[in-house]
């Protein structure tokens, strides 16, 4: 099997913290999620996250004028310099200090950064010439008394604009222009958050924390400048520059303006130059628009819960995003039709559990917020949110044919949801009430099996008629995991009695062997043919068993592979810390030659099951907010009060809604002593895809996303000397289409295959999928299946697929375990043709129906017409 997994995507989180852009042609939003960026195509209704990783999570990203450079910049103010159109790091750089503000001069030739009181401006690197040192520091500007919050460049890249804590604005020129000392804006009463020119740059704007906005203009030429007195600023110095108008213009208040929202504070704003737009966003989770300068008030809506962080405006004027940081929510909408364009939000909590659907479309996960969310896995985005439940969810599955997900819970009850029509259409739940920690659904998808933790019994409940059918007891401690067999007749359950059962839920004989393990129970999983299952202990260890012949087949210590990562308050290293780790979730491959598995540990762990050795390990993260990533921990970091990052320095936020502690002790997760406790890396579930080329993990970070990716790998399949790309084409030249493609699966090069696939003439398809060799007719149908995802020749592809399964159907048949993933991929991308057909017939139905009743109105008016002459003329003759 091939363990090339890389990072792909990432699902269940929008945003976490930062601030949130739009791209310069305004169809894409980007948005921090960790210590990663994510881009939201808005058009094209997809998301991507990018595979770099800051080192801690991210605080400030902007992205230059011409989209070629992206900038994002972490909590202690380290840099990536990346190009975006690759996704490629160019460059790291630390800028020393954490980073409030850094925007693209208008031009794109200069960054402008927040250096706590000072602004630096440095010269954007070339994302085209690899140099050396790319940043270069142009100058640095001093003046404020506190933190810089903004940063506003004129439209003319020649000035910008810096908003500090100090309650005031302060005007600077790029370059030095003589006689030119920095204009302050004072008057504010609180924090200045935002200042923004007017397009004309006539007019500058000043926003405050406590909902004031000041409207500033050139002050009349009788007025005397009340400025004349403050002392002139060390970066005036210098001669020569440009005459600018901005620069020598004398500012003075010309309107304030109050927003008179009670009880509220201004958390973020933004500006559209074109249509004079500002965009508020306030800490009830309200935000307003207003029009300048005559501020009036367009409308008011509330789209949140809570505070919102983050506010941006597409460059059209016609999008607003916004992400609220407490509930993770990014949201997209259109002002002038009053909806949404983007509504998303990840789990509030952790997220528990995730299940893959059987044809690979979607994933399903369930957190600690009590909610089962559903993701389309090709666009990234959450489609449907289930909030039934009313205490955590710890277990999702979907049955057989995909169209029913399960889910079971704390709250005592197991549920069924309809993907159809979106509805909990079945609750099961037991006598007497107790908390579901497993769930586990037979391949028929009539009968779903739960366990419990308080009464260590496994309950089975037909889901026709929603009645209890069985009760299992005999385990002597809370059940851990569940599942059934593929075959169907039987369900394995693990404890934390140290014992893994094997029940015969349909045959008449209640016989149970108990496999017996050295350690606590965690997971289980069977085999896909059924014959083998795989159990997790709390010592880190895997075992196997043969289901039939009742004995245990293999062992694997996974205690060292999985130890790692060192928690700011262990007292042990890293290397001797492997207490703790174990394995919580295990998932076999699609032909049961590896499994996948994933616990308390910053590691996922692919193992070979014949040879009980370590395929690949993949570290989830690399974030250090997160606690355990680390495998040494940093001595400048340990003080008398002990470690830094332990300390809680809540209490010196500026905020006071941020000072105050509402939590109680021991209502979150952590240590039930503190009320502050760092998010630790781990995984607590992995499953593969059906189709084997992709894996899934539900994290701290969110719903991590890993696949296959063999665009770049040159792997040759039966190479010889006289096989090259000259030969090939030479050959399709000649027409001999089944040679080529032969040829092209032994170079095993997408672009040659693909050439050698769509040269093959419609009316030969047959004949040449009828030759070709059976070692090659997985590897085609794959290649069909991906082609179909992408390609416009809808026939084309479903003439090769028809030809094949009728060619090698029995081959196909007799080895259905070896080619399972390639079927289910085959199958996945049929679907997606039947439903994209299936929408076309309907809107060609539509728009027929629309010109038939329109045709008939036409006809019906030109009958009237000509009835009305008829009568007409009858009436003269008459006359």
């Amino acid at each position: 099997m091939k363990a090339n997994y890389k990072f792909s995507n990432l699902c269940g989180t929008v945003y976490r913290q930062g601030n949130i852009l739009f791209t310069p042609d305004g169809n894409s939003v980007l948005s921090p999620v960790g210590n990663r960026v994510s881009v939201f195509d808005l058009v094209n209704n997809k998301s991507h996250t990018f595979p770099f990783e800051n080192r801690k999570n991210v605080a400030a990203i902007a992205l230059s004028p011409d989209a070629n450079v992206l900038l994002s910049v972490d909590e202690d103010g380290r840099a990536l310099l990346v190009n975006f159109k690759r996704g490629v790091v160019l460059h790291h750089f630390n800028f020393q200090k954490p980073v409030k503000a850094i925007k693209f001069s208008p031009d794109g030739k200069y960054i402008a950064v927040s250096h706590d009181s000072h602004v630096q401006v440095w010269r954007t690197p070339n994302h085209l010439i690899r140099e050396f040192a790319p940043f270069n520091l142009h100058r640095t500007y001093t003046g404020h008394h506190d933190e810089v919050l903004s940063i506003e460049w004129s439209p003319d890249s020649k000035c910008f604009i810096t908003t500090s804590r100090d309650m005031t604005a302060r005007l600077f020129t790029l370059d030095p222009v003589e006689g030119f000392r920095p204009k302050t804006f004072a008057g504010h009463k609180d924090a200045v958050l935002n200042a923004f020119f007017s397009a004309d740059a006539k007019t500058i704007y000043t926003v405050s924390r406590d909902g004031a906005v000041f409207t500033w203009k050139a002050k009349p030429s009788d007025e005397s400048d009340s400025d004349n007195e403050e002392p002139v600023a060390s970066t005036s110095n210098g001669t020569g520059g440009l005459y600018n108008e901005i620069a020598n213009t004398r500012w003075g208040v010309h309107k304030r303006n109050y927003f008179n929202q009670p009880g509220t504070k201004v958390v973020c704003t933004t500006f559209h130059r074109g249509s004079s737009l500002l965009v508020v966003g306030f800490s009830t989770g309200v935000f307003g628009l207003w029009e300048m300068p005559a501020f009036s008030n367009i409308h008011t809506l509330s789209i949140s819960q809570e505070k919102i962080s983050s506010v941006a405006i597409n460059p059209s004027g016609e999008w607003l995003a916004f992400g609220a940081k407490k509930l993770g929510q990014l949201l997209v909408w259109e002002w002038q039709s009053e909806s949404y364009v983007l509504k998303q939000q990840g789990h509030f909590f952790d997220m528990n559990t995730l299940a893959y659907a059987p044809d690979g479309q979607h994933i399903a996960t369930g957190g600690d917020d009590g909610k089962v969310k559903v993701w389309n896995t090709s666009s990234g985005f959450c489609f449907v949110t289930f909030s039934e439940h009313s205490a955590a969810v710890s277990t999702v599955e979907f049955a057989k044919q995909g169209q029913v997900l399960f889910s079971a819970s704390l709250d005592g009850t197991v549920r069924a949801f309809d993907l159809i029509r979106y509805r909990n259409f079945r609750t099961f739940t037991s006598p007497t009430p107790v908390q579901f920690s497993c769930l586990a659904v037979d391949p028929s998808g009539e009968v779903v099996a739960a366990g419990s933790t308080d009464s260590f019994e496994v309950f089975l409940w037909s889901v026709q008629t929603g009645k209890l059918l069985d009760v299992l007891t005999g385990h002597e401690g809370p059940i851990s995991s569940l599942a059934f067999s593929p075959t169907g007749n039987v369900v394995a359950s693990g404890s934390w009695d140290k014992t893994v059962r094997v029940w015969s839920v349909f045959g008449r004989s209640r016989a149970v062997e108990p496999f017996t393990l050295s350690a606590d129970v965690l997971a289980v999983a069977f085999r896909p043919d059924g014959k083998e299952l795989a159990a997790s202990s709390l010592d880190g260890q895997v075992m196997f068993f043969d289901v039939n012949l009742g004995k245990q087949t293999n062992l694997i210590d996974g205690r060292r592979d999985i130890s790692g990562g060192r928690k700011a308050d262990d007292r042990i290293a890293a290397s001797n810390n492997a207490s703790g780790k174990a394995f919580n979730s295990l998932a076999y491959t699609a032909d049961g030659r590896c499994i996948i598995a994933g616990g308390n540990s910053k590691y996922v762990v692919i193992y070979d099951v014949r040879e009980g050795v370590m395929v690949k390990k993949f570290q989830i993260s690399q974030n250090l907010s997160l606690d355990g990533t680390e495998e040494f921990l940093d001595s400048r970091k340990v003080t008398e009060a002990g470690n830094i990052d332990l300390i809680d320095d809540r209490g010196d936020s500026s905020d006071l809604e941020d000072r105050l502690d509402t939590a109680l002790p021991g209502a979150q997760h952590g240590d039930m002593s503190k009320r502050r406790y760092r998010q630790e890396a781990r995984t607590k579930c992995v499953r593969f895809a059906p189709t084997g080329r992709a894996w899934a993990a539900a994290s701290t970070e969110g719903l991590l996303i890993y696949s296959v990716d063999e665009s770049t790998a040159f792997d040759p399949f039966d190479l010889d000397i006289e096989l090259t790309p000259q030969a090939l084409l030479s050959v399709l030249a000649k027409r001999e289409f089944l040679k080529a493609l032969v040829m092209a699966f032994r170079l095993n090069e997408k672009p040659l295959i693909q050439k050698a696939y769509e040269s093959v003439p419609r009316s030969d398809i047959r004949l040449v999928a009828r030759g070709l060799p059976v070692v090659y007719v997985g590897q085609l149908l794959r290649f069909v299946a991906e082609h179909m995802e992408r390609s416009p020749h809808v026939e084309f592809d479903l003439l090769w697929a028809s030809a094949l399964l009728g060619a090698h159907g029995r081959h196909l048949r007799d080895r259905a375990g070896e080619y399972a993933s390639v079927l289910r991929a085959l199958q996945k991308g049929l679907s997606d043709f039947e439903q994209l057909i299936s929408r076309l017939c309907e809107d060609n139905r539509s728009t027929l129906d629309y010109l038939i009743d329109q045709l008939k109105v036409k006809q019906s008016r030109e009958g009237d017409v000509e009835m009305d002459d008829s009568t007409t003329r009858q009436a003269i003759s008459a006359f």
